[in-house]
């Protein structure tokens, strides 16, 4: 039973001890969940995390309530029947995907999960992150997975549905230490209806266009521009950015008040700070990474050492896995 202390960080911290936890069969029992957050213990997206990877684990679990700071999970065999969650608020759906992603290495059938939530909403990846970035970069280490959006989900009703079937993988060391050079960019916008007529998701590429202009950036575009029905209004932009095999993603989401041309500008300005540097990927996928070379090995640079980076890494090598950090003058590299 490893010990864990999840005081100094967020969610992830969890989703990562589910996701070992998963792929090793070693339980474990995590105190002060968030406990640095104004909102300490588990929330519903939290709580839907443990009742999924218990699901696929046929884990004894306890504590997985909402406000609970102390979870323990003991994983027993794990299985392949389609798993289905409901966060019941505008919660993470694709944070609920990225937990149980790893255990495609424990797998030996295909397990598909479907989760209710929010799908596109703030402080997690929109689902067009996880379709047009993760999946293609997972691919490049032969992490195989495919990921249906069935109705979109919007802070704050949610009310969205997505799926993604895990395929059994059996993944090679990663291998980004080095960027290629740019080769092309994908914008996907979507919208709800309700803000079609203000053409709101046309609006968000071409303020993509105008800040890559401005930046004297002219690669091939490809864009869409889509409306949905949702429960709740809302948006969201992705720009993949794919450079030889590697995609890095950078993401904004339309609040009321701002211009829908300024929401594009907002995920072409993270863009191009990752473009004026030199690390493969991006910074939100770099934490998520983190796991893939504790399981894989490998090497993966990414642009700094953040606390999160470092708690995360803290809960890895509770499992027993050697993972160094090395800092550089342009970032750091990770090696496992």
């Amino acid at each position: 039973m490893h010990r864990l202390d999840g005081a100094a960080g967020g969610g992830q911290l969890l989703r990562t001890a589910l996701s070992l936890s998963l792929v090793t069969g070693e339980a474990f029992e995590m105190e002060r969940i968030r406990g640095n957050r104004p909102n300490p213990g588990l929330r519903p997206q939290h709580v839907a995390c443990v009742e999924a990877a218990g699901s696929v684990a046929n884990a004894e679990v306890s504590g997985h309530h909402e406000g609970s700071s102390t979870l323990r999970f003991t994983p027993q065999t794990v299985r392949s029947d389609p798993v289905g969650v409901a966060v019941g608020t505008a919660g993470s759906t694709t944070l609920v995907c990225e937990t149980l992603l790893p255990v495609a290495l424990a797998l030996d059938d295909p397990l598909r999960l479907t989760v209710t939530g929010g799908t596109d909403v703030r402080w997690s990846p929109p689902a067009d992150y996880l379709r047009h970035v993760k999946r293609p970069l997972c691919a490049t280490f032969g992490v195989d997975f495919d990921v249906d959006v069935h109705r979109r989900g919007f802070y704050p009703a949610g009310g969205g549905r997505l799926s993604m079937r895990i395929h059994p993988s059996n993944p090679a060391p990663l291998a980004l230490g080095t960027r290629p050079p740019l080769a092309d960019l994908r914008v996907s916008s979507v919208a709800s209806d309700d803000l079609a007529d203000a053409s709101v998701a046309e609006r968000q590429v071409e303020g993509v266009r105008t800040a890559l202009s401005d930046a004297g950036i002219d690669p091939s575009l490809e864009s869409s521009a889509s409306y949905v029905g949702s429960d709740s209004p809302g948006t969201a932009v992705v720009l993949a950015a794919r450079c030889g095999d590697i995609v890095a993603g950078f993401d904004a989401y339309g609040e009321r008040g701002v211009p829908a041309e300024s929401v594009g500008a907002q995920a072409t300005e993270a863009f191009l700070d990752w473009f004026r540097g030199d690390t493969p990927v991006d910074r939100h996928m770099a934490d998520q990474l983190l796991v893939w070379v504790a399981l894989a090995g490998g090497t993966v640079r990414i642009p700094a050492v953040t606390e999160h980076v470092r708690t995360n890494l803290d809960v890895i090598r509770a499992f027993g896995y050697d993972v160094d950090v090395r800092e550089t003058e342009t970032g750091a590299v990770i090696e496992g």
